[in-house]
């Protein structure tokens, strides 16, 4: 029995006996396997039944299997375990087996997906059994599927529910199996996708999802097959750029590894090439608005090379809106360019409705007539028709609509079909040029699967005329059927004859949320050019040389990596390094709170001698072999890492490896941690009884510690006898009185009796003795009266503790008056102190400095910290586990001690013609009120000279739709926390209004109502206007140009019917709409801030780079 055999829990199977309501006999093999096969919706290659005669079941061996049966082109076989398949007792259950017979015979790779039911029945009445079915792909690691608790033995013996006799009666039955061996045209049906290969099976991989990419992943999969895109953009020159900042060459290269590479191609460099932080990628996003905006920024880079025009070339159609009268020859209409269509998926049964809804006539007639210009009030057509479409056709299938009932956005699922092919002819003016047909070919399928909040994005696509439809799921490729590309992303209720138990389990609830929500369509005519073949030509020299440097890089490393196992590394300190080294022992190797020295380090193979080993160091470091010596360094038991003994020079220790030395002298080290010793003259060996001691330098004057080298002594000389010898080597005046401690560990450092000998102070090989100049009193109190140390044995526990505080401006970019800066200090240390360091570094009054605290995951602010609890550095640290914090500061105006009692706040200023001018902080009293905020805000800001000089205060509601505005009593402490408070001059006209104008509220959107942005404002509409006119007071209030403004269009959004924008036409006359309190005029055209505020929730996505 193969090991890997499954054990199926029955209920989810296909569940135990089936109720029998109208029984069917066994015999009866059509009918009988309609009633307990369920359609799973795909084609059957053949369909067999095998049955089995059992007799003398109890006496029956643990396991057997039947003679093998053909079908579908493979053998087959029951495996049963009359008593059960399980090694403990009670044996009370029956186990049986579909078997794929000799699967090592089977050619390599082969599968088998087959749908069956096992069947155990009465020989005398085949209306008496027992069934259970399901289905499986049968592989060589799983060729055998079935029940391990088919049934209980006493359910078989005896007859159950009525039944006139058991199933297994006199000791006999039959065993039946009904195999429906299943077509499986795209190679993975029930695959479970372990060890696939994308690129083996399809010529194509994946992209990695960074955590909420997939709408990325599926529009960059489309782009890039779609091959002029993928040329055009090869031709942006960016040889120069690099690949973080460069959208463009980010770009290039993300389609040169889908192209090269046979893993998922990893896209963190394109993303932050957008600027976009690691957060931005967790975040969910719409595929049209990124499609848009990765359009619009590509555009740009295109300018002034060869690729210019690419874009509008590929994607830009061009559509007319009209109004034309009916009775009289008068035509007011404007054409417009499009990148995609936005079509109606409610209501609408397939594409072609959508489309016919699209360009639908609208009748004005009767209370809505239009007012011609010369000709009065008419009868007229309004609506929409089509100059031309683009050779690559976006269509957005418009399932994400705002819902009056529930105030909110949702997601349509309704069934909307579309065809593999559709003539947009009908949809053309008749001047549209018809020399070629408007037939186009669907290429792609962007699907959402899931809701409003949340869910996955992938892609179908047909990549050229001959390669089958794929379907790009993040990482994985796979072929797929028509079936699945059309009818499975129809949405709405599947149309397939599941039984509903299945359909319970299965489908449904993927159905349902599962529907197409983009289309791209190429015009036939044009495939040849756009799916022209990719030649290696088209790809720029520059990037294949780049990306094949890198790649030789990574597989080096990767090598590194593999064969670390046969290295060891050798790290050497030598007396340089030593003179540099500030704290214990002679290096820093593994401390918690600091980094590691740098010290020169070797590769060393681990099986090279110690003799080869030894001449590479000699060369690297300049000295002849026999001059120098290599010192071990070992962990003492009391935490220090000092030199222990030289690696003796004899013959066979020459001939080891260097392996052999490093288990035999540093056994609990991975690495060989060496000290170079350098003899002056290597005829002279050091004295007998001789120790080497290392020597530190504590300066006062520079408060600092480092190492001066080394001095061999004998070891019963006093420990005075140090002194001269220091002097000499310092350079000092003989006779200077001096101080030796010796660094017994950290936390240990003890002042040393000079009359004591080295051997009687227990100095051996590889001690430090630190050695001060001998300070009168007053300087010793001079030192400790500004802080300083005056000792070793105080700098070491500086050094013990010291941790390094990085310093970040908490709201600007780094710049010179906010730089990043950072400071050594120690754990015993408070806020004060570190506030006054960061004071003197900055050259700003540690009083008026405020300080954050950060999430150790990824440096966003935390806390504000209290100057009042003065806590230690160390609690400011906790609960970071590294040797560096990151604290944020701000540099303030006021003092933080007076802060407790103001409100800090910022105005956003939007001036007279409702732009972002600048944003003004305040701090003011708790108790002052809006008026006294508002009076302040006067003081700063230039109002218009013949103005009203009033100032309005709002903050903006309704999802970025209107002003909530101030009344001005308003206490400025009670404004919660988080609001943006918006400021603007309140224009005359407004002022001026009379009883009969009409003061309207007015936002900015594009193209969906829910993608608001910029600020909201109010606006007078006056009595028998024009919109025309109204429209060059719009442009006035705004202070936008001819230019700009011919882009916006203008829409009228009722809260009755808010679902559609009602666009108005230059002759219209919104004064005469009977606006309800929340009517409001909407301003459509591009974001250009970048800080839209779509659906109230939902980031605008911005592209930097």
């Amino acid at each position: 029995m193969n090991e890997t055999m499954e054990t199926l829990d029955e209920k989810v199977n296909g569940g135990p006996a089936m109720e029998i309501d109208e029984i069917v006999s066994v015999r009866n093999h059509d009918a009988f396997a309609a009633k307990h096969m369920p359609d799973l919706g795909q084609d059957i290659k053949d369909f067999q039944v095998f049955t089995w005669r059992l007799e003398n079941w109890k006496k029956l061996d643990k396991k057997l299997t039947s003679q093998e049966f053909e079908c579908g082109g493979h053998k087959w076989r029951i495996l049963l375990f009359p008593f059960g398949n399980s090694n403990a007792p009670p044996n009370d259950t029956v186990s049986v087996y579909l078997d794929y017979a000799e699967p090592k015979k089977a050619p390599e790779g082969w599968h088998a997906c087959a749908q069956f039911a096992l069947v155990i029945s009465n020989i005398h009445d085949p209306t008496v059994f027992t069934v259970s079915h399901a289905h499986h792909r049968f592989i060589t690691e799983e060729c055998d599927w079935g029940f391990t608790r088919f049934s209980e033995l006493r359910k078989l013996f005896n007859p159950q529910d009525g039944q006139p006799r058991p199933t297994i009666e006199n000791d006999s039955a039959d065993i039946s199996v009904f195999v429906r061996v299943l077509e499986d045209p795209t190679g993975v049906l029930w695959h479970n996708f372990v060890n696939y290969d994308s690129k083996k099976e399809t010529g194509f991989v994946g992209l990695k999802n960074q955590g909420a990419t997939c709408y990325m992943n599926s529009l960059l999969q489309s782009f890039y097959c779609t091959h002029y895109f993928r040329k055009a953009v090869y031709q942006i020159p960016t040889e120069d750029d690099l690949p973080t900042e460069s959208v463009s060459l980010a770009l290039q290269r993300v389609f040169y590894h889908l192209q090269t590479s046979d893993q998922p191609v990893g896209t963190t460099e394109l993303t932050k090439s957008f600027g976009w932080k690691s957060l931005d990628s967790f975040l969910q996003h719409d595929v049209q608005e990124f499609n848009r905006v990765l359009q619009d920024k590509l555009e740009s880079k295109m300018k002034g090379t060869k690729a210019e025009g690419a874009i509008a070339k590929l994607f830009v159609g061009k559509m007319k809106s009209y109004i034309k009268c009916v009775n009289v020859e008068y035509e007011s209409s404007r054409i417009e360019e499009f990148n995609d269509i936005q079509l109606n998926v409610k209501g609408m049964r397939n594409l072609y409705e959508s489309f016919k809804d699209y360009v639908a006539v609208e009748s004005m007639d009767g209370e809505n007539k239009y007012q011609a210009e010369g000709f009065g009030l008419q009868d007229a057509k309004k609506g929409i028709i089509f100059e031309s479409f683009p050779p690559v056709l976006h269509l957005q299938l418009k399932r994400f609509e705002y819902d009056i009932q529930r105030d909110a956005m949702v997601k349509i699922n309704d069934r909307h079909e579309f065809p593999f092919e559709i003539d947009l002819a009908e949809f053309l003016d008749s001047n549209a040029d018809f020399s070629q047909p408007w037939k186009y070919k669907l290429t792609g399928v962007l699907v959402h699967s899931g809701d409003l909040h949340g869910g996955h994005y992938f892609a179908l696509i047909k990549p050229d005329r001959d390669t089958r439809w794929l379907k790009f799921d993040d990482d994985r490729v796979t072929p797929v059927t028509d079936k699945e590309v059309l009818e499975e992303n129809y949405g709405g209720e599947p149309l397939s004859a599941l039984p509903p138990t299945a359909q319970r389990n299965q489908v449904r609830a993927m159905k349902r949320f599962t529907n197409a929500y983009m289309l791209v369509y190429i015009r036939e005519s044009a495939m040849d050019e756009v799916l022209a073949p990719f030649t290696e030509e088209d790809t720029p020299p520059h990037l294949k040389r780049r990306l094949d440097e890198e790649r030789l890089q990574i597989e080096a490393k990767k090598r590194e990596r593999e064969e670390q196992h046969l290295f060891l590394t050798a790290k050497v300190i030598t007396d340089e390094t030593f003179s540099r080294h500030e704290g214990f022992d002679l290096a820093t190797f593994d401390e918690k709170n600091w980094p590691p020295s740098d010290l020169p380090s070797f590769r060393v193979l681990k099986q090279e001698t110690y003799s080869v080993f030894k001449t590479r160091v000699a060369q690297h470091f300049n000295y002849p072999e026999n001059q120098i010596r290599l010192w071990v360094l070992v962990n003492r038991q009391n935490k220090t890492v000092r030199p222990d003994t030289t690696i003796p020079e004899n013959e066979a220790n020459l001939s080891k490896p260097v392996e052999v030395i490093r288990n035999s002298m540093a056994a609990r080290q991975n690495d060989l941690r060496l000290y170079l010793d350098v003899v002056a003259d290597p005829s002279k060996e050091p004295p007998p009884q001789s120790i080497m001691v290392f020597l530190k330098h504590f300066d006062t004057s520079k408060q600092n510690l480092l190492g001066v080298g080394k001095v061999y002594m004998p070891r019963t000389s006093k420990v005075g006898d140090l002194v001269p010898f220091i002097n000499e080597r310092m350079r000092w005046t003989p006779g200077t009185p001096l101080k030796l401690y010796e660094e017994i560990k950290p936390g240990m450092i003890e002042l040393m009796k000079p009359k004591l000998s080295f051997a009687q102070s227990e100095i051996q090989d590889g001690d430090v003795i630190c050695f001060q100049v001998d300070l009168p009193e007053k300087e010793i109190h001079d030192l400790e009266s500004q802080g300083l140390h005056s000792n070793p044995i105080h700098f070491y526990d500086f050094i013990q503790n010291r941790v390094m505080i990085i310093f970040r401006p908490k709201f600007e970019d780094p710049d010179h008056d906010h730089p990043d800066f950072s400071l050594v200090l120690s754990k015993k240390q408070n806020y004060d102190t570190m506030s006054i360091k960061a004071g003197e570094y900055l050259r700003h009054d540690p009083i008026k400095l405020r300080f954050t605290t950060t999430h150790a995951n990824n440096g966003n602010a935390k806390s504000v910290l209290k100057r009042s609890l003065n806590q230690s550095i160390g609690e400011i640290m906790t609960p970071y586990y590294s040797s560096s914090t990151v604290i944020l500061y701000e540099k303030l105006d006021v003092s933080i001690v007076e802060l407790e009692t103001k409100r800090s706040l910022k105005v956003i200023w939007t001036g007279i013609h409702n732009k972002e001018e600048g944003t003004f902080p305040f701090l003011l009293p708790k108790t002052n009120s809006v008026h006294d905020l508002a009076d302040n805000l006067a003081k700063q800001v230039t109002l218009s000279p013949s103005g009203t000089g009033k100032i309005r205060i709002f903050e903006i509601a309704g999802n970025g739709k209107a002003q909530k505005e101030f009344t001005g009593s308003e206490m400025i402490g009670n404004i919660p926390d988080g609001v943006d408070l918006y400021a603007e001059e309140i224009p005359l006209e407004e002022l001026e209004a009379d009883d009969a104008d009409k003061v309207i509220g007015v936002f900015h959107f594009s193209r969906e109502l829910s993608r608001t942005h910029g600020v909201p404002f109010k606006f007078v509409v006056k009595r028998g206007e024009k919109f025309s006119e109204t429209k060059k007071r719009l442009q006035a209030r705004l202070g936008v140009s001819d230019k700009d403004i011919a882009k916006y269009r203008f829409a009228l959004i009722q809260v009755s019917t808010f679902k559609q924008p009602s666009y108005i036409e230059d002759d219209d006359t919104i004064y005469e709409h009977q606006f309800a309190p929340e009517d409001v005029l909407g301003l459509d055209h591009i974001d250009k801030t970048g800080r839209a505020k779509a659906g109230g929730a939902e980031k605008a996505i911005v592209i930097r780079g």
